[in-house]
């Protein structure tokens, strides 16, 4: 039996489409299991570019069974898009290639509505969303007056929920955020079109992804942002609506933490982040500005420059415990390269001690000053190694001192976007 997680071990951005691409070739099936199209994977094969928001990343592959969970908010139209997006560079979607938990949640117009009033009312105290629904959406599945997959495509269930929903929300949204109301015959209109569409994907998926597991598949489960921006673990409220450590696999699709063999983190050689919030090693110079330029730090779904600064080791020890990490996928150690010098953080000085763990508080972290370790850089031929040995000896220390700290294995590094410039270390 092998069911393994691939999750980011950071803020997001950490290069989760790649190697879950990369994994996904020894896979037989791949399962995203939280979030939304607020997601952004960027995978290149050969020349060819894919950006992924809602869709699994095995989907490039024709003989793979691609999953989207019920722990996964859905928005019709950006999966419909999407796939429409995908054919046109060549790539083949069936139903026996792609299903859809018959209890994902729905995103409907309101949410996205909502989500970018909200925001705007908000005002200095936003906190960065992408204004796709996804927040507003978990709100209703929380409040339990969400719309489901299984109501979705069944037009007089939807129509009645649908009816309902959009009165109460158009006093909201009128009244109080000052916005339009929405019209309940064209969103009907519109979306009863989507859900005749979407029916032939639809089916359980929690059976089907205990069968493959009891058929002994290689089962993927793809994580959406990183650890950093779990609902309860990460830095709230500056934080996605999900939760997007390894624990949110076994509600996000529906299987017992028990058949789940192994963890991968995925981690930048380097921490990024996007938006509001705290980041102890940010370099708001202009190293941070070389990093940001040479590592093409923009957003996938938003195009928003992204944060950048040195390795935080106390962000993936942190992650490696919330998680049960069982090793490290370490990406763009390439983009590093050039630098004569180099820092990892190794600790937190707090107040009058030292501390190697992530605190819950934003005050207390900002009082956080990070402990620094200097190594020596490595030139550009990094990125034409294949394998461990053909590392520079310099880049082979820099991930030895992750393993060291952590006490996680690196078991892959990336040097490079393509999916033959990755380097397996040791079996996963």
């Amino acid at each position: 039996m092998s069911a393994f997680i691939v999750l980011g071990a950071q803020w997001g951005d950490e290069g989760k489409g790649k190697m879950t691409d990369y994994l996904a070739e020894s896979a037989d099936v791949v399962v995203r299991y939280q979030g939304g199209n607020n997601a952004g994977h960027t995978v290149e094969v050969g020349d060819k570019q894919y950006k992924l928001h809602l869709i699994p990343s095995g989907v490039l592959y024709d003989n793979k069974l691609n999953i989207i969970g019920n722990g996964v908010v859905v928005d019709p139209k950006a999966f419909f898009d999407e796939i429409e997006y995908l054919e046109s560079l060549g790539v083949n979607i069936t139903r026996e290639k792609l299903v859809v938990s018959d209890r994902a949640h729905i995103i409907l117009p309101y949410h996205k509505t909502l989500d970018v009033l909200k925001e705007k009312a908000r005002g200095k105290n936003d906190i960065g969303t992408t204004g796709k629904g996804i927040g507003p959406c978990y709100t209703d599945k929380f409040e339990r007056s969400g719309i489901r997959v299984c109501d979705f495509i069944k037009p007089e269930v939807f129509k009645e929920k649908l009816k309902a929903n959009i009165e109460l929300k158009n006093e909201y949204i009128v009244k109080v955020l000052g916005g339009e109301a929405l019209n309940f015959e064209e969103v009907y209109e519109e979306y009863s079109k989507y859900a005749e569409r979407l029916k032939i994907f639809v089916e359980d998926t929690s059976v089907r992804v205990y069968d493959e597991i009891k058929k002994d598949k290689k089962v993927l489960f793809e994580g959406a942002q990183g650890m950093l921006l779990d609902i309860d673990y990460g830095t709230y409220p500056y934080v996605t609506s999900s939760n997007t450590t390894a624990g949110g696999v076994s509600n996000g699709v529906g299987i017992g933490p028990t058949m789940i063999t192994n963890a991968i983190g995925i981690a930048k050689a380097y921490t990024t982040r996007v938006g509001k919030g705290p980041f102890p090693t940010e370099l708001i110079d202009e190293t941070g500005d070389w990093i940001r330029e040479k590592g093409h730090e923009y957003g996938v779904t938003t195009g928003r420059s992204r944060r950048c600064g040195w390795l935080d080791l106390v962000i993936l020890k942190t992650t490696a415990r919330v998680s049960g990490l069982t090793s490290f996928a370490v990406t763009k150690i390439d983009t590093l390269a050039g630098l004569d010098k180099i820092k990892i953080c190794v600790g937190y000085k707090f107040e009058d001690k030292v501390i190697d763990y992530f605190p819950a508080s934003l005050e207390d972290l900002a009082k956080c000053e990070p402990i620094y370790e200097e190594f020596d850089g490595w030139d550009d031929s990094v990125a034409e190694a294949r394998s461990y040995d053909e590392l520079p000896d310099n880049a082979k220390i820099y991930l030895k001192r992750i393993e060291d700290f952590t006490g996680i294995k690196v078991s892959i590094v990336s040097v490079g976007p393509r999916r033959d410039q990755t380097i397996m270390v040791s079996d996963i």
